[in-house]
């Protein structure tokens, strides 16, 4: 086994990458980067039935917009770089079955001639009897002839690995410390299907040695193949990796996170608006802390400071209103220049680009204060270039309040010719016509508001109408007050 560090994230692709698979992902790669390592991307695609194309490129995308990249694996659903290749489990099959063979020549591996039904009834009579549905292991000492027998009746028949019967397995895993696991509860897992493929637990305990990965960072659902692993391991004659099983992601109500918490899908949170990188800070603090209770991170701190002596046993909680509290922390500091050209998809899905008004990034700024998330600013910055849509409630409360249909007349007249159209100097010249007309500043300003953006509230309102121009804030003063009825 190779004394440098080598992790590895190896998903199944019958989905989306979830919350859990991308902050595995992400601890994979931060403990790679931390101690100058690899990290390995294998795609585990030994189920034939739920396995896709398009999963896998979920998959990768989704790896690619956390930006977490990857030293060896799959490029694409048809090509792989790293000298290990290829990183498709089913493209590793004749790999297997070498390792099969020698299992099965050395007596540590057998074939069970045991149908699905005969499989169910053992499960019935075990939960019947409150003991753990196991395989009984009635096909482990066939003799010659028996074998014979069922194969001349043609039964089909998949192979299991001979666990040992006695005393305990034990796996030192580097978050839950010393795990135990008495034999007598474990069975004889299948390695080799009746379909003839490989099985999962097969498959990553070949390729976890071959690879040379050195350190097995998963989450705690696998904490229970872990035995049969190392067994594998050590028939193999093999030492196993270091293994460090994550604590489980719950929701806010402490079940287990699922679709009723919120998206799941790492791809979800990209198209609401999420920064890749509050996605890798926030993920990061999911079973993981340092010894300040550090918040906000660099990806150069996260690197230098992530061990897994800060992975907590106890389940993390997944708080969306901290995420989007997080993701609107990270969009104030990104340069505005740079959060356009994030915000793009959004503005393109919007209809909000290459359409004629003010400069895209004095708008945005305007607003860059309350954004929270990338689709929030279509919404808030859509009145500067579409035609300005009333909402009813502001039309009623505001625009059809008495006086308010001329105050919107006179006051185009007021700014028709006025220069210079900076703020400072709008915000005087609007306060002496409130004077001159003997009139409550919110008899001016709502209506104004109102009549240029279509709402009640929105951005700084004297800079607001600058960026608008003169043009623009006159034309719809004049179009509000045709409307008043």
């Amino acid at each position: 086994m190779t004394t440098k560090v080598r992790t590895r994230f190896a998903p199944s692709p019958t989905g989306f990458l979830h919350i859990g698979g991308a902050r595995t992902t992400l601890y994979s790669w931060l403990f790679a980067r931390r101690h100058g390592g690899d990290f390995v991307l294998r795609i585990e695609d030994t189920d034939e039935v739920r396995s896709t194309g398009d999963s896998v490129t979920a998959i990768l995308d989704s790896i690619k917009w956390l930006g977490l990249n990857w030293d060896e694996g799959p490029i694409d659903e048809n090509t792989d770089k790293g000298p290990y290749a290829p990183y498709y489990q089913m493209k590793r099959v004749h790999i297997y079955r070498q390792y099969l063979d020698q299992l099965v020549k050395e007596s540590k591996a057998y074939r069970c001639y045991c149908t699905k039904e005969e499989l169910d009834e053992m499960r019935r009579i075990a939960q019947l009897e409150k003991r753990p549905p196991r395989y009984d292991g009635r096909c482990r000492s066939l003799s010659d002839s028996q074998r014979a027998a069922a194969e001349a009746a043609g039964k089909k028949f998949s192979i299991r690995f001979k666990m040992p019967v006695e005393g305990a397995t034990l796996v030192d895993d580097k978050i839950r410390g010393m795990v135990s696991f008495e034999n007598k509860l474990l069975q004889d897992l299948v390695i080799w299907k009746t379909t003839d493929g490989p099985t999962y637990n097969f498959c990553c305990v070949i390729d976890d040695h071959l690879m040379e990965i050195s350190h097995v960072i998963r989450g705690d659902e696998h904490l229970s193949n872990t035995p049969s692993q190392v067994q594998i391991y050590l028939a193999l004659g093999w030492t196993p990796p270091v293994f460090a099983h994550l604590s489980m992601i719950m929701g806010s109500d402490g079940s287990k996170l699922s679709k009723r918490h919120g998206a799941t899908s790492v791809l979800e949170y990209r198209d609401q608006g999420y920064l890749p990188h509050t996605m890798r800070n926030y993920l990061a603090l999911l079973g993981w802390s340092n010894a300040a209770s550090q918040q906000l991170f660099t990806d150069e701190d996260l690197i230098a400071q992530f061990n897994l002596e800060g992975c907590q046993k106890s389940p993390a909680t997944f708080d969306t209103v901290k995420l989007q509290w997080m993701n609107g922390e990270y969009i104030r500091a990104t340069p505005v220049d740079r959060l356009i050209e994030l915000a793009k998809p959004f503005l393109e899905k919007a209809g909000l680009l290459g359409l004629p008004g003010p400069d895209l990034k004095k708008v945005i700024a305007l607003e860059h204060e309350k954004i929270k998330l990338l689709s929030d600013i279509p919404a808030l910055i859509e009145f500067f270039y579409k035609p300005v849509e009333i909402a009813p409630k502001a039309m009623e409360k505001v625009l059809k309040a008495p006086g308010a249909k001329q105050v919107l007349l006179d006051l185009a007249d007021a700014l028709k010719d006025f220069s210079p159209f900076e703020d400072k100097a709008l915000e005087a010249r609007i306060r002496k016509f409130v004077e001159e007309k003997a009139l409550k500043a919110g008899q001016v300003f709502h209506p104004l508001r109102v009549a240029v953006t279509g709402r009640q509230e929105g951005p700084t309102l004297f800079l607001m109408l600058e960026i608008m121009g003169r043009d623009q804030v006159v034309s719809r003063l004049r179009d509000a007050a045709s409307k008043i009825a």
